[in-house]
């Protein structure tokens, strides 16, 4: 008797409210399965786009389009047809030079911007702020944005990839309510030591701040790998594309790759039977690489910068 009383005092106590049924073998289910189902729509997409991009002729037509199961065997041939064109390979290039040096740019852009507006009784913080938020709501329009770029020069250069989307608004907010958080006694103390803005920005606001940070950095440069918009605006040379602007004319308009040995979407000339689709889901596949590197590292801090982020802000 005595060693089973011990036992049920020492039975693990359970996290469950008092008020809250324990669950049923049904209701697991369904929860696993609706999990299961979300991954699924997720995943097979993914699956499919990186099959078929390594797929034959014979696999496209025997499936009628994307595969699943690739019958007809599979190649790299389309990735071979890639990487031996050098027009592919700038692009690629631009691509990954544009979401480099914007994301940089724009995060310290972005964090100066902030940092300064979180500062009660900085110089023109109010007016500086509704300017900003002003931005979000109206904007110029394509057709003078157009014109201001072209009459900086910026038309037919690099740099019109980049400044004309270098700043968002709604990042900089994000981060002006994850520094207004900071805790004020940290600041007073820095500034007792004699450190100046620079110094507490850099060695104070900074530091607790990686979430956030993160988060912005990561939208920055999900924005500049996926954008083409800009490239489409101001760069007519095809030669000086980045690789989404390559996708956008060949996979979504259907017109001919440069340098792929296609001169129309149902032709092919090159040394193996490839057919048009997985030299398309192949350039696919190159874009949706960094993504699905970068992400998971970043996931843990994605979460708890939005939802800080949207606290305290």
């Amino acid at each position: 008797m005595t060693v089973l009383t011990t036992n049920k005092v020492r039975r693990r106590p359970s996290h469950r409210p008092v008020w809250e049924e324990p669950p049923t073998a049904a209701g697991q289910a369904g929860k696993g399965f609706v999990l299961f189902l979300t991954v699924a729509i997720v995943l097979v997409p993914i699956y499919m786009i990186v099959i078929t991009s390594l797929s034959t002729q014979q696999s496209v037509n025997l499936a009628g389009g994307m595969v699943f199961i690739p019958q007809g065997g599979i190649t790299t041939e389309a990735y071979r047809q890639i990487f031996d064109n050098p027009l592919i390979l700038h692009s690629l290039w631009v691509s990954v030079w544009t979401t480099v040096v914007g994301t940089v740019l724009s995060m310290v852009v972005s964090v100066l911007c902030a940092y300064g507006l979180s500062r009660r009784g900085s110089f023109g913080h109010r007016t500086l702020l509704m300017i900003l938020i002003i931005t979000m709501f109206f904007s110029g329009g394509i057709i003078p944005s157009f014109l201001l770029v072209s009459a900086l020069g910026g038309y037919g250069n690099y740099w019109s990839l980049i400044l004309p989307s270098a700043v968002s608004v709604f990042n900089i907010l994000i981060m002006r309510g994850f520094f207004m958080a900071t805790s004020e006694d940290m600041i007073e103390a820095a500034r007792l030591d004699g450190a100046g803005e620079w110094r507490t920005l850099w060695s104070v606001v900074l530091p607790t701040s990686k979430a956030v940070l993160a988060v912005n950095t990561l939208f920055y440069a999900m924005g500049y790998w996926g954008s083409f918009f800009n490239a489409l605006l101001y760069l007519p040379d095809n030669g000086m594309w980045p690789l989404q602007m390559i996708i956008y004319t060949y996979t979504i308009q259907g017109n001919a790759m440069p340098g792929s040995g296609l001169t129309t979407i149902g032709q092919n000339l090159g040394h193996q039977q490839i057919a048009p689709l997985s030299l398309q889901m192949a350039v696919v596949t190159l874009t949706l690489i960094p993504i699905l590197v970068v992400t998971p590292f970043m996931q843990k801090h994605f979460t708890k910068g939005v939802l800080l982020g949207a606290v305290k802000g």
